[in-house]
């Protein structure tokens, strides 16, 4: 299959880095509203860098990966909805609630996938979490404690077009908070401090934040959050219950120290930022969207899930600022998730090594809860739930990864990105290409006919021949080449001209290997953000000057990828 990822930035070069690997996906597309990043990254990976987002569309994909900036998701959803094309989406979908809902009904409407980045669904601490809470080891639960602290801010430039903490930070506890106790929030209660530096009071928000949460059992929950602690980046969740407690993110490099004698010493290397922590999560995730895509599992967070954390983001951030405690009801965009339409079914599925633990889908209504301000929170008995809880393990019904351009399977579609014979047109109507992209005269992915001016190459020796009968695997080396299927790699030897230095020590222990290609390590391995002084190198399309902007422009999808 060939997917489009567009914005290069932090998450979107480490999200290309997963696809570019997995053995299911042929060729990427990349683009970025600064032509040069996605230029230097896909002449790394091997891939194929478009000029804008209408190539992107206009030169064929089976899928997108939208790690473009915050206030273009919606926008980029939506096309990619009417377009047929199941879509995998940082969150959040939009920074109001106006906007969420209408890309979520333009999925629905469709019938497409959408799936959304809250990679903490996939880390195997909250998986675990989540399996203790399912199987009743904790016995009743009356507490939960979410933390989540950075360790240093965010430029002041993103604090503006970020949505604020609650949004941009702690949205994630409470995506995580549900998934992880099966319950809904029924009313918050907020508060937040600008104490630390000004750029915070200049864009209106706070550096600290604190919210009480009352789920619809009686289970009180806090999560607070900082974009200033200094000893490290921490993430936790603690979970109380009458039988046993447990606690999410407590590891040999949580940056906290004891003040006991006989505690625990301070970390050696503390945790410093989300990619570090995260990285095993973020690549299970983009795998999970893989499979979506195939049809061989169901969506693990769809639109609703996203569209219920901001809700509860949208309720601390009111009362913030009112002073006074929120109930969900008074926020739009709670109904029954069942009535929603189609791919409101299945959401909620257990993340990878969650021991098969399945979530149901949300009821979407509060059987219990707190009174607040003077009124029960809906459904309210008055004081504790009378229902029974959401199932933890309840089967779920597969997402349809709704219609697809042409059949994905290898018998069906030999070159990627590339249709059969019998095929409907693809995506609209045709447009400039850079050359054709029929079978016939596109022998191997990425490459010009013979009667097309060649695009320019760097002198030297080339990797390996790119002809199809050689490279069954775009970026991979022809067979008997060191670091082919079946040749071993020697560490600190370079296997052929060009090889990444990440590639030839071969997989390690702290670097798993990735599914697919042989000798290639994971993500974070030897991987470094591209110096933004290089030259772009060669140019992967023909096109005029005034085509690509000059680097650092501004355009639309950019954005620093925070979160």
């Amino acid at each position: 299959m060939r997917i489009g990822v567009i914005g290069t930035g932090r998450i979107g070069t480490i999200h290309a880095n997963t696809l570019s690997r997995h053995r299911e996906v042929g060729s990427l597309i990349l683009t970025d509203a600064e032509p040069a990043r996605a230029q230097e990254l896909a002449l790394r990976l091997g891939e194929t860098a478009a000029p804008g987002v209408d190539e992107v569309f206009r030169w064929g994909v089976d899928a997108v990966v939208i790690t473009a900036s915050t206030s273009a998701h919606a926008e980029l959803i939506g096309r990619a909805a009417r377009s047929g094309l199941p879509v995998f989406c940082e969150k959040p979908i939009a920074l109001d609630l106006a906007g969420t809902l209408q890309a979520i009904a333009e999925v629905e409407a469709a019938g497409t996938v959408l799936q959304m980045g809250f990679q903490r669904r996939f880390d195997t601490g909250y998986t675990g979490a989540r399996e203790a809470v399912g199987s009743g080891r904790l016995g009743r639960l009356h507490t939960v404690r979410a933390v989540t602290s950075d360790q240093s801010p965010p430029p002041a430039a993103w604090l503006p077009v970020s949505g604020g903490l609650f949004r941009d930070s702690l949205i994630h506890d409470f995506d995580v908070l549900r998934w992880v106790t099966g319950r809904e929030v029924a009313d918050v209660y907020a508060a937040g401090s600008d104490g630390g530096p000004a750029m915070f009071r200049a864009a209106g928000d706070v550096d600290t934040a604190a919210a009480l949460l009352t789920l619809d059992d009686g289970t009180l929950a806090t999560a607070t959050a900082t974009r200033l602690n200094g000893a490290g980046y921490d993430v936790r969740m603690e979970l109380a219950g009458e039988l046993d407690q447990i606690v999410v993110g407590l590891d040999d490099r949580t940056p906290i120290a004891s003040t006991e004698p006989t505690g625990p010493p301070a970390a050696d290397k503390p945790w410093s930022s989300f990619l570090e922590r995260f990285g095993p999560a973020y690549e299970a995730e983009l795998n999970a969207f893989v499979d979506v895509i195939r049809g061989t599992r169901p969506n693990p967070c769809d639109g609703r899930e996203a569209l219920q954390a901001l809700r509860i983001a949208e309720a601390c951030d009111i009362s913030r600022r009112e002073r006074r405690a929120v109930s969900l009801a008074e926020i739009p965009g709670g109904e029954p998730l069942g009535a929603a339409g189609p791919v409101a079914a299945g959401v909620g599925g257990a993340a990878p090594g969650a021991g098969g633990v399945g979530g149901a889908v949300p009821d979407g209504n509060a059987t219990g809860g707190n009174a607040t301000g003077g009124s029960a929170t809906p459904g309210s008995t008055g004081g504790q739930d009378t229902g029974a809880p959401r199932a933890l393990d309840a089967p779920e019904a597969p997402d349809s990864p709704g219609p697809q351009p042409w059949p994905t399977t290898p018998d069906t579609h030999a070159t990627p990105g590339t249709p059969p014979p019998d095929a409907q047109p693809a995506l609209g109507p045709p447009g400039p290409q850079p050359w054709p992209t029929t079978p016939g005269p596109q022998a191997a992915p990425g490459t010009p006919p013979p009667n097309t001016q060649p695009t320019p190459i760097p002198p030297g020796p080339q990797p390996w021949p790119t002809t199809p009968d050689l490279q069954a695997v775009p970026g991979t080396p022809p067979p008997g080449v060191p670091g082919a299927p079946g040749v071993p790699l020697v560490p600190g030897v370079q296997a052929w001209p060009g090889m990444p230095e990440a590639a030839q020590a071969g997989p390690t222990a702290s670097a798993p290997v990735a599914p697919g290609r042989p000798g290639t390590p994971a993500m974070f391995a030897g991987f470094e953000e591209p110096d933004p002084s290089a030259p772009p190198g060669p140019q992967p399309w023909p096109g005029p000057p005034d085509a690509r902007p000059a680097p650092g422009g501004a355009g639309p999808y950019e954005g620093p990828g925070y979160g």
